[in-house]
């Protein structure tokens, strides 16, 4: 049953990846993204991990995907994407199968060479039952990588303070 079920969101995320890349319409790609992102936290739900399941959600579905959907309606480029001229056409897709075998010939040589490997941590599976796993990453969080997360979310607010501060000098 969890093999069918994996199979089948699988299927789904791949199939909506490529929606995102084939897509010639912005709007239609930015709905496929958000397939693509729900699936995505479909996974993380199945694999016990809720907090990112959630965060999947709040980040990339309600604001990346917003965001991109408000750009794409903002500046009007919602119609077709098919208006790019045909040398254009062509060294894009030369440059996508490049880096597309780029791409697969590094994760062909990390999977055969054995360089990933698994990291075990300090909470087992028992543990996390009985704390929970949202508690230990916050915990973890908090704690061990606090100034990371802190520094993360100054450079967010300097983004954002930039983006209305760009936003407001066009409107004078």
């Amino acid at each position: 049953m969890g093999l069918a079920v994996f199979l089948i969101l699988a299927l789904v995320a791949v199939l909506a990846g490529f929606g995102v890349v084939f897509s010639r319409n912005a709007v239609h790609s930015a709905l496929f993204m958000f397939l693509n992102f729900a699936t995505l936290a479909v996974f993380y739900v199945i694999l016990n991990a809720q907090f990112l399941a959630v965060a999947q959600i709040i980040v990339y579905v309600g604001a990346v995907v917003v965001m991109f959907l408000f750009v794409v309606m903002l500046i009007g480029a919602g119609g077709d994407v098919s208006d790019f001229k045909a040398s254009s056409r062509r060294w894009a897709t030369l440059l996508g199968v490049v880096l597309v075998l780029a791409l697969l010939g590094v994760l062909g040589y990390v999977s055969l060479s054995g360089k990933i490997s698994g990291f075990q941590g300090t909470f087992t599976d028992k543990a996390l039952a009985k704390i929970g796993a949202t508690q230990a990453l916050s915990g973890v969080l908090f704690t061990r990588f606090l100034l990371p997360f802190e520094l993360a979310s100054l450079l967010l607010l300097v983004g954002v303070i930039g983006a209305v501060v760009l936003a407001r000098s066009r409107e004078e």
